[in-house]
C-alpha cells in the first residue's frame, strides 16, 4: 500500500534523526515524519500551480502547531481543544520561516504553505529543530523551487564546551542557547541568547553548529535521491524583462540616486517617488505596468553600488557610525519606571511596571507548566510609519522582537530571591527608521534601572548590515529601514561591556563567510560600547530604590507547620489579613512570605498580624491583647493573633478587686506579660505588672505577687472548669 516509503536514519551528535516519508499526507506535495528521540513532527508542504494575477511578492506562509496529545496532556479553557497560536508556535514558525524564505529563486511568486505539527514529545530533544529539519527535507522532495536543503541545530556552551542539541535538562545550565540553520556552504538563520559571552565564543558557536549540521545536510540529499518528486520548472526572465530593467537604469539611475541623497526619511520618501513616477511617465502604459515590480531592483542596484563605491550611506555616515543618540530616563511621573531612547528617526518609548508574585505570567507549553516574572512586550503602531493600518493584536513581527529584547535583557536580571518582583516592560516604537527591536533593547535596560531593577550591568543593542557583491562587501552599522530592506543581511548584537546576551542574524543571500560574520561581531562591539557611553548620560546605573509609587517587597519566613494557620480554613484567615491592611501576600511552600503595599504601616500591620499567628509566647514578654472573656474569677485576653490565656482576678491590679468587671470589660485593649503555663499548657497572663499606659514592665515596682483571697487559686482552678462546661466549645478569636 505504502509503495513509495522511504526511511533515511541519520547519525547526528549521539543520536539518531529519522526522516520518513510516504506514509503520512501522502496528497501533500512533499510530507516527512521527523523523529529524534521520541519527539516526532510531521512537516508538509504544498504549492500553488500557478500565481494568482497581480501578485508582487512571495506568499510563503509557515504554521508551527503543537498538540496538547503529544505530552498526553487535554487542552486547557472551556473548548478544551488548541486554539490561537501561542507565542512560543508563533515564534517557532517565524524560526522556520527564515532560513528557508531566502533559497526560493528570485521571482518565484506561487503559494507556499509549510505546517509543522507535533504530534510527541519526549521531554528531552525539543521540537523546534526536529521540526526545522522536518520542514527543509519536506521542501527538498516537495519538487517546488528550492535551493536546499537546509540543516539546523541548537549549541548549547555547559560547563566551558560546546554541545550539539543539548537535552531540555542540560539547557538549564547551558551559558548559551543559540539555534542556527544554514546550507552546507554558510549560515543563514541564528537566533541566541548569552550570559555575557565574548565575540570569540559566539562566533565559536556558530562555526560548531555549522559544522554539527553537515550530516543532516548530507543525509537529506541522499532521501531526496530516492524519494524527491519532479522539479517545477523554474521561472526565466523574458528578453523583454531584461530590456525594460536596462532601460529603467538609464533613465531613472541618475533620478534615484539624487533623491536618496537626501538624509531625512520622509522628504527622502518622497523625492523617490517623485522619481519613480518621472520615470514611469516616460514608458508606454504596458512598460509602464511591468515595471513597477522592477523598480525596487532598480533602487536596490543604486544605493549598494553608490556604498561600495563611496563608503557613504544614504544619510551621509560612513559604514561604522552609528546615528545621534539622546537617552531620557523618568519621563513618566506615575510609571515605576520609563525611558525614551532616540537614536536617529527611531524612538522607543519603554515603561516599566513592578508588580507580585500574583501578576507572575503562567505559561503551559508541551513541556511543562511554569511561572514568568519578566515580560516584554514590543508595538509597533502605524504612526511611528506615517502610515495609517490595522491595531489590535501583536502580529508575529511585534512577538519576534519583544522576545528578541526579552532575551537580550533576561540573564541579567536579579534573582527572584534577592528581587521579588514581577517586572513587566512595555516598549512603544514612536518612530521608527531601522532597528526599533535594539532601541527597545537600549529603552528596556534604562527604564527597568529607572525603577530600581538592579541590573547586572546596563545592556545595549545594534543593528548590523551587509551589502555583498561580486566585487567586494560592506559591513554597516545602525542601518537604516532602508539599508534593511535593499542589504543583505539584518544582523542584531545586544550584550553589555561584558560581552553578548542575544544576537539574532538573518542572511537574504545564500550564506555569509566566517570572514563577514567576524569582522561584523567586531564592528558591533564597537557601536554597543559607543551606545552604552550614551545611555550612560541618561542612566549609568539601577536607583538605589524601587520608584516611591511602586510596591516594596518584604520577605519574612514562617516556620512550615505554621503555613494552614496564616492561611486559615478556605483562606479565611490572609483574606482577612491582606482586607484589612491593603497589601498583597504571596505564600510560598517553603514558608516565604511576601508581603507588598506602597505603605511601611500596612506592610508592618500585616507582619505583626502574620507574626502574632505564627509566634510563641514567651514568658516573660510583655504583649498587646483584648479582653474577648470575662468571668468571675479574671478576663480571658486574646494575644498573638489566635492565642489566648488568664489573667487571674488577683493578676489584675495592686489593690484588691471584688469584681473582674471592675477592672477590664469584653472588648478592652489592655497589656499583659506572660507568667508561665499550667500543667495542661494554657497561658498564665499578669496585667498588674505592666504600666497600662507605656508597657512597661513595674513588676520590681509592685513586689512579689500577693496571696490569692479566698478561695485561691483551687477557686480560679474551679471557675475555669465551670465555665469550660457552661459554653460552647471554645473559637478561635481572629
Amino acid at each position: 500500500m505504502f509503495d513509495n516509503y522511504f526511511r533515511k536514519d541519520i547519525a547526528w551528535g549521539g543520536k539518531t534523526l529519522t526522516l520518513e516519508t510516504g506514509k503520512v499526507a501522502r496528497q501533500a506535495d512533499g510530507a516527512v515524519m521527523a523523529r529524534l528521540g521520541d519527539t516526532i513532527v510531521l512537516c508538509t508542504v504544498v504549492g500553488a500551480r500557478s500565481v494568482k494575477p497581480g501578485q508582487d511578492f512571495f506568499p510563503l506562509t509557515v504554521n508551527y502547531q503543537e498538540k496538547a496529545f503529544a505530552a498526553g496532556k487535554i487542552p486547557g479553557g472551556f473548548f478544551k481543544r488548541e486554539g490561537r497560536p501561542s507565542e512560543a508556535e508563533t515564534l517557532i514558525s517565524r524560526l522556520i520561516d527564515r532560513p528557508i524564505r531566502p533559497l526560493f529563486p528570485e521571482g518565484f511568486r506561487n503559494e507556499v504553505q509549510v505546517i509543522a505539527t507535533v504530534l510527541s514529545h519526549d521531554m528531552e530533544n525539543s521540537p523546534d529543530i526536529v521540526a526545522m529539519v522536518g520542514c527543509s527535507a519536506a521542501l527538498t522532495l516537495s519538487g517546488i523551487p528550492f535551493f536546499g536543503p537546509v540543516g539546523a541545530a541548537r549549541v548549547g556552551l555547559i560547563e566551558g564546551a560546546y554541545v550539539l542539541n543539548p537535552t531540555l535538562e542540560q539547557m538549564k545550565t547551558s551559558k548559551l542557547d543559540l539555534v542556527l540553520a544554514g546550507t552546507a556552504e554558510g549560515v543563514l538563520m541564528v537566533e541566541s541568547e548569552a550570559s555575557e559571552l565574548s565575540e570569540d565564543d559566539m562566533l565559536g558557536a556558530v562555526t560548531f553548529g555549522h559544522k554539527g549540521f553537515q550530516p543532516v545536510i548530507e543525509g537529506i540529499i541522499e532521501l531526496a535521491e530516492r524519494a524527491a518528486k519532479e522539479p517545477w520548472d523554474l521561472p526565466e526572465e523574458s528578453a523583454e524583462t531584461a530590456a525594460l530593467k536596462k532601460k529603467l537604469a538609464e533613465l531613472g539611475s541618475a533620478a534615484i540616486g539624487e533623491a536618496y541623497k537626501e538624509t531625512q526619511k520622509l522628504l527622502r520618501q518622497k523625492k523617490v517617488g517623485e522619481a519613480k513616477k518621472a520615470i514611469l511617465a516616460q514608458l508606454s502604459e504596458t512598460e509602464a505596468e511591468a515595471a513597477k515590480g522592477l523598480l525596487k531592483e532598480l533602487e536596490a542596484d543604486v544605493v549598494r553600488n553608490a556604498i561600495l563605491d563611496t563608503g557613504i550611506r544614504i544619510d551621509g555616515r560612513d559604514t561604522r557610525t552609528v546615528r545621534p543618540i539622546v537617552a531620557e530616563v523618568g519621563v513618566l511621573p506615575r510609571a515605576h519606571g520609563s525611558a525614551l531612547f532616540t537614536r536617529g528617526e527611531t524612538q522607543a518609548f519603554c515603561v516599566a511596571t513592578l508588580g507580585t508574585g500574583q501578576d507572575e505570567q503562567i505559561i503551559d507549553q508541551l513541556a511543562g507548566e511554569y511561572r514568568e516574572n519578566f515580560m516584554l512586550h514590543y508595538n509597533f503602531p502605524p504612526y511611528s510609519v506615517n502610515e495609517t493600518g490595522r491595531m489590535g493584536s501583536p502580529g508575529r513581527r511585534e512577538i519576534g522582537h519583544g522576545k528578541l529584547a526579552w532575551r537580550a535583557i533576561k540573564r541579567l536580571l536579579p534573582e527572584k530571591s534577592t528581587f521579588p518582583y514581577t517586572m513587566r516592560v512595555v516598549s512603544e516604537i514612536t518612530e521608527s527608521n531601522g532597528s526599533s527591536s535594539m532601541a527597545t533593547v537600549c529603552g528596556t535596560s534604562l527604564s527597568l534601572m529607572d525603577a530600581g531593577v538592579p541590573l547586572t550591568r546596563p545592556c545595549a543593542g545594534i543593528a548590523m548590515g551587509l551589502i555583498k557583491e561580486d566585487r567586494g562587501f560592506a559591513v554597516l552599522s545602525d542601518i537604516l529601514g532602508d539599508e534593511d530592506h535593499l542589504g543583505d543581511m539584518d544582523f542584531k548584537v545586544a550584550g553589555t561591556e561584558e560581552g553578548i546576551t542575544s544576537l539574532q542574524m538573518d542572511i537574504k543571500i545564500t550564506s555569509i563567510t566566517p570572514e563577514i560574520m567576524k569582522i561584523a561581531l567586531e564592528q558591533a562591539k564597537g557601536g554597543r560600547l559607543h551606545i552604552l557611553g550614551e545611555m550612560a548620560k541618561g542612566l549609568s546605573g539601577a536607583r538605589t530604590d524601587v520608584a516611591g509609587n511602586a510596591p516594596k517587597i518584604t520577605v519574612i519566613n514562617v516556620p512550615k507547620d505554621k503555613i494552614r494557620e496564616v492561611i486559615g480554613t478556605g483562606g479565611k484567615v490572609i483574606r482577612d489579613i491582606v482586607e484589612t491592611t491593603g497589601t498583597k501576600i504571596d505564600i510560598e511552600d517553603d514558608g516565604t512570605i511576601k508581603i507588598a503595599s506602597t505603605s511601611p504601616e500596612a506592610t508592618q500591620a500585616a507582619i505583626d498580624r502574620i507574626r502574632g499567628i505564627t509566634a510563641e509566647p514567651e514568658v516573660g514578654q510583655i504583649y498587646n491583647g483584648t479582653v474577648v472573656k470575662t468571668a468571675e474569677f479574671g478576663a480571658f485576653v486574646n494575644f498573638l493573633g489566635a492565642k489566648d490565656g488568664l489573667v487571674h482576678i488577683s493578676e489584675l491590679a495592686n489593690e484588691r478587686v471584688n469584681k473582674t468587671t471592675d477592672i477590664v470589660k469584653q472588648g478592652d485593649k489592655v497589656k499583659v506579660k506572660v507568667l508561665g503555663f499550667d500543667d495542661r499548657g494554657k497561658v498564665k497572663l499578669s496585667m498588674r505588672v505592666v504600666d497600662q499606659s507605656t508597657g512597661a514592665d513595674i513588676s520590681e515596682q509592685v513586689g512579689a505577687r500577693r496571696p490569692p483571697r479566698e478561695g485561691g487559686e483551687g477557686e480560679a482552678e474551679g471557675g475555669e472548669r465551670r465555665e469550660r462546661r457552661e459554653r460552647r466549645p471554645r473559637r478561635d478569636y481572629d
